[in-house]
């Protein structure tokens, strides 16, 4: 009979901050939120002359806690998630204000973009505009002294 070995893990060197005061005191609960990330998590693609934008967004309502803005080639979102306070169990979930800034690639038509939400997932369209490509220069090449 052969043995297998036994396979850990691989563990990052660097600690999970938002873990760092589990098991302190009371008071340090409120020092947690500054080490927390709440980072939308993103995908993106070019296809058939749009900019797709997919963000993970679960458990938003997005009539009323998300707002998408567009200004300068710059896109944001963001959303809120308010914590339920019934629960009297453990809670992963993160909760409070969520912001995700984006820059749009060249061409983005900032007055042509949708946005839908569909199962946890927002969709953010922008139509891209054609743009002729960039003329060919010539740098001339001076001798030196």
């Amino acid at each position: 009979m052969s043995s297998l070995a036994v396979r850990k893990q691989p563990q990052s060197w660097l600690p999970d901050w938002s873990e760092m005061f589990t098991g302190f005191p009371s008071w340090t609960a409120s020092l947690r939120p500054l080490f927390d990330t709440h980072l939308i998590k993103l995908e993106d693609e070019m296809a058939d002359g749009h900019y797709l934008l997919r963000a993970e967004l679960p458990g938003i309502d997005p009539d009323k806690d998300v707002d998408i803005t567009v200004r300068d080639g710059q896109l944001t979102i963001k959303a809120e998630r308010t914590e339920k306070k019934e629960s009297k169990g453990r809670s992963e979930f993160s909760y409070g204000s969520f912001v995700r800034s984006i820059t749009l690639p060249p061409g983005a038509d900032e007055d042509d973009i949708k946005a839908t939400y569909d199962k946890g997932i927002l969709t953010v369209d922008v139509a891209l505009r054609e743009q002729a490509a960039p003329a060919e220069k010539h740098i001339e090449v001076q001798a030196a002294g």
